[in-house]
């Protein structure tokens, strides 16, 4: 166990930015927080969360994938790949460090995809543990202690301390290397802060909340339930819900022409969107009932049912907060499978 006091964590990022990228959650104006790349003076935000999950790092919004030019019957491919800087993402989440993991499971599995495996060799994630939990969080339903975030290095937050903890080879490196402003400590102030994040966690309105109801072989028991109407009576399909969540991984690929040649290029789609999957023959999930049940069928039964029983959910609380409906993974757990989690 390592430390580093609060007054000197700008060296702590000045000296991790010499040979890395450095991205940190920072404060808008509107209070919300969002990751961006640490220079001298950026402020490390306090949020419990940022409005969009580090997955982006690993998994961008927008990505090109190739370029072709074509001459005649010539068609020739480019490849526009640029091999990524080596980055550090500091402040993750433990809800957000599991959701790499899920990724992990789909992006890393054969045949692999190069451009996100290229993005995790690269990247070095030090998580810190949440002080203050929020009522939207849910984490504990999926096994994810906050108190003890994982990812390359494990991060605590005191008043006046940061302590750190490595994980992997990656992390022990990068702590090795920041040896002269960091100083070898004890753990029990961690203790006494996992004690008190435990404490808050055990007071949350979703404490209680459980899978019980869902994951594989639930296909038969819960998919033509009648409350799927219901609840997705007031989905505007706005895609919301699925732009926030660290665990989404649906994906377009689209051709644009540039005047001079093409570029294609990925792009997140959503399985709320009227034209997700549609093809010539028109749309397999054609009302908005079956595009908001296939979303979270996916994430609560189809996912585990491939995945070891690990559900692709993080509970991260992002869709509480942010559907402009208040519809949300929570109420279909209690609903659909009949778990109140009071």
């Amino acid at each position: 166990m390592r430390k580093c006091s609060l007054d000197k964590i700008n060296l702590l990022f000045a000296e991790i930015a010499k040979n890395a990228v450095l991205y940190l959650p920072v404060d808008e104006n509107d209070g919300s927080a969002v990751y961006k790349k640490w220079e001298d003076g950026t402020a490390y935000s306090n949020a419990l969360n940022t409005v969009r999950s580090p997955k982006d790092f690993f998994f961008p919004q927008t990505e090109n994938l190739m370029g072709f030019k074509t001459l005649g019957k010539t068609i020739e491919v480019i490849d526009t790949r640029v091999e990524p800087d080596d980055f550090v993402i500091f402040g993750v989440r433990a809800c957000d460090v599991r959701s790499f993991d899920i990724l992990d499971r789909v992006f890393l599995s054969e045949p692999v995809d190069s451009f996100y495996a290229s993005r995790r060799n690269h990247g070095i994630i030090i998580s810190m543990a949440c002080t203050r939990p929020s009522e939207t969080c849910f984490c504990k339903t999926f096994g994810i202690d906050p108190a003890e975030p994982q990812g390359d290095i494990s991060a605590w937050k005191t008043e006046t301390e940061v302590f750190f903890k490595s994980n992997t080879a990656k992390g022990e490196n990068l702590l090795t290397a920041l040896d002269g402003i960091l100083e070898d400590c004890d753990n029990n102030e961690v203790d006494a802060q996992k004690a008190k994040i435990n404490a808050v966690m055990n007071r949350l309105p979703l404490k209680n909340l459980t899978t019980d109801g869902f994951g594989g072989g639930k296909t038969a028991e819960i998919f033509d339930s009648p409350k799927w109407e219901e609840l997705s009576e007031s989905c505007l399909g706005c895609g919301t819900c699925t732009f926030v969540c660290p665990t989404c991984q649906c994906y377009d690929i689209k051709d644009f022409n540039t005047g001079t040649g093409v570029i294609r290029f990925r792009c997140w789609d959503s399985c709320m969107y009227s034209d997700f999957t549609k093809m010539a023959h028109g749309n397999n999930r054609n009302t908005q009932k079956e595009r908001f049940r296939q979303r979270f069928m996916h994430k609560l039964v189809y996912y585990p049912e491939n995945n070891e029983e690990i559900f692709s959910c993080v509970g991260c609380g992002r869709c509480l907060s942010k559907c402009p409906i208040s519809m949300n993974i929570v109420k279909v757990m209690k609903e659909i499978g009949g778990n109140k989690g009071e």
